[in-house]
């Protein structure tokens, strides 16, 4: 089973990529490709069968005795939430604090590189023979690679540490399905759901359509043919109507009607085609360039002076990574607003997994419980953090008004509001997105094909080669990535 659970780790094809993390004071920047847990039917069962088999195991070898309780993460994102919002976690100095008598080390790699992965991966080949004060207690992924780890036996069932059913009856499902093994198996938590929206200049807005009013706004973006026909009314008055094709790509890829490989062939959805259409359009008129997320070029429609109309993404987008805490930022004087878009998506997440042998089982329950879904601090984290957490009736308390909040350095209650929305509430929009997220067409190839998709196409974009060109070399990529599969 060892020499298995290797090759499953040691398989994974790693790139690095810069998509976006999920909230707080991260760098925004993802890593690599999920493992290929998909390359064989009888593979992947067997695997997660030994998984699955193994559960018992792990569950009796959890103990509460540990000294040190070690979390692997990359960025300070989580480490802000546990040290702003768990009750029983004492703050010592910038990589270590205690909870009680156990002294809590936190791991942080950043992912530039691929390097949060393949730290994680190493230690966690050394998990079994590894001293008692070097075992990983807890580690965090992400979407688009969380089933290179959780259709492994490296992950705990959320059920052997005692967490139930109904003590999960309040998040959304889909954060659930994310971090589910093909046996049905739950193997990790989050504490927020990330539903996306287009964030739009409300200056930009006034100027160009004399409104900055969400209902009257989504009117010109309501679909991708009313989009790109407001691009070019933008494109006019001076604007790229977003600042990158890759701005659009997630809400496109995340509206297919069928997976990036079926039956061991890569398959190219209608819906990435229409982003292929659109965007070229858009990019031969003018009307947006082809930046790279994260790129300084990308970057500079935070800033009034950058003439971009406006960036797609959920609540961490807007709140912590477009400048909002920049003098002279579009988000810092309270300059965007939301609307819906043309499709709802979502984007990004942060998922609490429990390792194999850990020896402070009690305390990692505790954690994700009262991070995951105690009522108090999801308010909390929205109120102070501006997240959209994963308890449904806490958001929609919220976004109704029902729940009233006060921040800090406020005298009276008053219903939940966005600072950098200008005063707007959005999230009845979140609220709404989240509701309608469909996963079926998730695959652990995604995040590969989806990178090696866009780089490709950036060459037909920027005319250096034809559309027929670019997906040849698209085909060709992934295969070299993933040699099981055939176009």
């Amino acid at each position: 089973m060892k020499k298995k659970l290797i090759s499953v780790l040691l398989s994974t094809t790693m790139i690095a990529t810069i998509l976006g993390g999920c909230g707080g004071s991260n760098d925004n920047s993802n890593s690599s490709a999920p493992a290929d847990n998909t390359s064989t039917t009888t593979e992947t069962s067997t695997t997660a069968a030994d998984s699955n088999a193994s559960a018992d195991d792990s569950a009796a070898a959890a103990a509460d005795d540990g000294a040190v309780l070690n979390i692997y993460c990359w960025n300070e994102e989580f480490k802000s939430r546990i040290t702003d919002h768990y009750p029983d976690y004492t703050e010592v100095d910038a990589t270590t604090g205690t909870i009680g008598d156990v002294t809590v080390k936190w791991n942080i790699t950043p992912n530039d590189d691929n390097a949060y992965q393949n730290n994680l991966d190493a230690t966690l080949l050394k998990q079994a023979d590894a001293a008692a004060d070097d075992k990983i207690d807890i580690f965090l992924v992400e979407a688009d690679y969380a089933l290179k780890y959780v259709d492994t036996d490296y992950t705990m069932p959320v059920a052997d540490l005692g967490i139930t059913d109904a003590d999960l009856s309040k998040q959304y499902q889909y954060t659930k399905d994310i971090v589910t093994d093909s046996n049905g198996v739950l193997k990790g938590l989050s504490w927020q759901a990330c539903p996306g929206v287009m964030f739009y200049s409300r200056e930009v807005a006034k100027e160009v359509f004399g409104t900055d009013d969400p209902a009257e706004i989504q009117n010109y973006v309501k679909d991708w043919d009313t989009f790109n026909d407001t691009a070019a009314t933008l494109k006019d008055a001076g604007y790229s109507i977003v600042s990158s094709v890759n701005d659009t790509y997630r809400t496109y890829s995340n509206n297919v009607t069928s997976k990036w490989v079926v039956d061991g062939k890569i398959n190219i959805d209608d819906n990435i085609m229409k982003w292929v259409d659109d965007s070229k359009e858009l990019v031969d008129a003018g009307a947006t360039g082809t930046h790279d997320l994260w790129s300084d070029d990308w970057s500079k429609g935070f800033y009034p002076e950058g003439k971009v109309f406006a960036y797609f993404g959920p609540a961490w987008l807007v709140n912590f990574s477009m400048a909002a805490d920049t003098a002279g930022s579009i988000g810092n004087a309270g300059g965007w607003a939301a609307t819906e878009g043309p499709q709802g998506f979502f984007w990004g997440g942060t998922w609490v997994c429990a390792a194999t042998g850990t020896d402070n089982a009690s305390i990692v329950k505790d954690i994700m419980l009262k991070m995951t879904t105690d009522d108090a601090i999801m308010t909390d984290i929205v109120v102070k953090d501006d997240d959209f957490v994963n308890n449904k009736p806490v958001m929609e308390a919220l976004a109704s008004g029902e729940t009233k909040i006060m921040r800090e350095g406020e005298t009276e209650e008053h219903e939940y509001t966005s600072q950098i929305l200008g005063g707007q509430n959005p999230l009845a929009m979140y609220c709404a997105g989240v509701d309608g997220l469909d996963l079926s067409n998730l695959s652990a190839y995604d995040q590969g094909c989806n990178e090696e998709f866009q780089h490709a196409m950036k060459n037909y974009f920027e005319g250096n080669a034809t559309k027929e060109e670019a997906l040849d070399l698209f085909y060709k990529s992934v295969v070299e990535k993933y040699p099981e599969l055939t176009y």
